[in-house]
């Protein structure tokens, strides 16, 4: 089985043997993290061939060799709001997805960015023995080393078991969001459930997402930006948003480790400027 990913406007991508193998086309012509980070004014299946392979080149990504200890990639992403809980001791664990290795549970910050802050969205992996064993030495708790299956409700099982209540979890589907919320309810557990990987949801799907999740980003989702009602926002072109009151405490602990200057405003929100704004 190869590894399916979608990355960069969200374009299909597939790695075997650590070689990219095939590369769909881009769902979104323009991302501008991508044309401020990158200078990529339309991107194409070869701007995504290239940055994928600058990802399995520079931190081994698909492969043994990849570096679970990675320097923060942004102020406000998934991995690093779930770095700063577990710094802080407002969170127990996490239950998040590596390739190669499928839902880890982990209580280490360091290996939660390690893993989280380069990853798009993991779509199918298998196991690599590289990467299990380099999250097992840093005390992550692979959910299911043989097949390497992503399962967030089975990890937010497994971590309770292991004594966590306060879990933060990313999430793709808000299916898997409302399932969530029910164990949350049934096991007494304090979950913070976080939305990644949202464009190209349906606007029923994005409602679900945004009534099951504490946080979600934006990524290219014109729903989202359409249906969210924040508390807090982060970021104007591709926003992350806190929409419950626990959601927000820990976007602004976050914000405690952000060294560059900040402006703390209060306004109505979603603040989306069109010119910012992804497009298809």
């Amino acid at each position: 089985m190869p590894h399916i990913m979608e990355l960069v406007g969200k374009t299909r991508v597939v790695v075997k043997n650590g070689e990219v193998v095939e590369v769909g086309e881009p769902e979104i012509k323009w991302c501008p993290i991508f044309a401020k980070l990158r200078g990529i004014e339309e991107i194409t299946p070869e701007d995504v061939r290239k940055n994928m392979e600058f990802r399995i080149r520079d931190f081994g990504m698909f492969t043994d060799k990849r570096r679970l200890e990675l320097e923060d990639f942004v102020g406000f992403g998934a991995s690093e709001i779930m770095m700063t809980g577990l710094s802080r001791g407002l969170l127990d664990s996490t239950v998040t997805a590596c390739e190669g290795a499928g839902t880890v549970i982990s209580s280490n910050p360091a290996l939660v960015q390690g893993m989280g802050g380069r990853m798009s969205g993991l779509v199918e992996t298998e196991p690599i023995e590289g990467i299990i064993k380099g999250i097992t030495e840093r005390d992550g708790i692979v959910l299911d080393p043989s097949t390497a299956k992503m399962d967030p409700v089975a990890g937010v099982k497994k971590a309770a078991d292991l004594g966590n209540e306060r879990i933060a979890v990313t999430v793709t589907f808000p299916e898997t969001a409302k399932e969530l919320r029910e164990l949350e309810k049934e096991q007494n557990l304090d979950l913070v459930i976080i939305g990644v990987h949202v464009t190209g949801l349906s606007k029923k799907d994005v409602q679900t997402l945004i009534d099951n999740t504490d946080i979600t980003t934006s990524c290219a989702s014109q729903y989202v930006r359409e249906l969210v009602q924040p508390l807090a926002q982060v970021g104007t072109a591709v926003p992350l948003f806190a929409l419950t009151q626990k959601g927000k405490e820990l976007v602004i602990e976050r914000a405690k480790d952000i060294h560059k200057p900040l402006l703390i405003n209060t306004m109505t929100l979603p603040a989306l400027p069109d010119e910012k704004q992804p497009k298809k």
